[in-house]
């Protein structure tokens, strides 16, 4: 199973389209975390799962969950969740949901952490990166067990130094 996950893409939508025609061969789900500032119907947001983030106006659901070869994701924006202090509410969400994984942004940090059993994936931002020069987006490979997280820039180039592999 394999996910791309974009967040707080501020109004663009060159990136959005060239992020999907990248991995469209290969994705199962293309997650988009919130602030996408589009419209509901914008056709570069047409392959996404997508959420409402604190930036959006759009009717877009505030969180989302998802099904995917046996893993579910919680798919939200963050700002309600204050994940700018804390994870801890966005966790306790998690398991009020039985998430396997929780795919969020807001904060515009891209990492990726597992804390007891839930993965939390934050792509960064592919328009204003916090913390790191590189615009960045989150690709989530999960199968047998494992799951490897990549990120990568908008023009499609591995972020070294990210790339984590966890037990799921």
């Amino acid at each position: 199973m394999k996910a791309v996950v974009v967040s707080d893409s501020h109004g663009l939508s060159g990136e959005l389209s060239a992020i999907v025609e990248r991995h469209r061969h290969e994705a199962d789900l293309f997650i988009h975390c919130g602030d996408s500032e589009l419209s509901a119907q914008a056709a570069e947001l047409a392959p996404f799962v997508v959420v409402r983030g604190n930036c959006d106006f759009a009717a877009f659901p505030n969180e989302r969950t998802e099904e995917a070869e046996g893993l579910r994701f919680l798919i939200t924006h963050g700002h309600l969740y204050g994940v700018k202090m804390s994870l801890l509410r966005l966790y306790y969400r998690a398991k009020e949901t039985s998430a396997h994984v929780v795919c969020f942004g807001h904060s515009h940090l891209a990492g990726a952490e597992q804390i007891e059993g839930v993965l939390f994936i934050n792509p960064g931002s592919i328009a204003l990166p916090r913390g790191r020069k590189e615009r960045t987006y989150a690709v989530l490979t999960a199968a047998n067990g494992r799951a490897t997280v990549e990120f990568y820039d908008t023009a499609g180039k591995s972020v070294p130094g990210l790339q984590q592999t966890f037990s799921i």
